[in-house]
């Protein structure tokens, strides 16, 4: 059996006809040029609101991918704290002696401080070094005999940065210039 070529639709079915607005409108008359500007204005009011449409659409995409990159970030750091978390508990129901109890939980520690190194953070004990306000928080500032002036020596509480960003800064301790280690201070005497 053989197939026909042709096609069952006339060459000028296929061809849409032109409007018929246009055969209505005589070739004499302009076109009135306040409804051309109220057309064009009509088209450029639909162009905007597609575009504001399209752009709320945006914010709310990134913002939703936003979140949910945050959220896949917080369930995968937690999801390395929690054998941590469970040998912390498995430490408080243990009836071995303080020393073992103890050594698990400094294993405990390092592994905690092992996942936060893998992710990025540092942990900071600044002891000994020059204090930095921007990174550590003094609790007090006294004289210590044999210190330098603002050297940090005693840190009470650790800090952590995340790249070169603080989460949170040291509280520490700093050496202030004992009165009795100060020079001398000459006043000049006025006559």
């Amino acid at each position: 059996m053989a197939r026909s070529t042709t096609t069952p639709y006339a060459r000028d079915e296929l061809v849409p006809e032109a409007p018929e607005a246009e055969e209505e409108a005589s070739p004499d008359s302009a076109p009135d040029p306040m409804a051309v500007l109220e057309q064009e204005v009509a088209s450029l009011k639909d162009q905007l609101l597609r575009r504001r449409a399209e752009f709320d659409n945006y914010r709310r995409r990134v913002e939703r991918d936003r979140r949910a990159a945050a959220d896949d970030a917080v369930i995968s750091m937690l999801s390395d704290l929690l054998p941590s978390l469970d040998a912390l508990d498995k430490a408080l129901s243990a009836k071995g002696t303080a020393e073992e109890i103890q050594a698990g939980v400094e294993i405990t520690l390092k592994d905690v401080s092992a996942t936060l190194s893998g992710r990025g953070v540092r942990i900071e004990d600044p002891t000994g070094e020059k204090f930095d306000p921007l990174r550590h928080q003094a609790l007090s500032y006294e004289p210590v005999p044999g210190a330098v002036d603002g050297t940090i020596v005693a840190c009470y509480r650790k800090g952590y940065l995340l790249g070169e960003r603080l989460i949170r800064p040291s509280l520490v301790q700093v050496a202030q210039q004992s009165p009795e280690e100060s020079p001398p201070v000459i006043v000049p005497a006025s006559n």
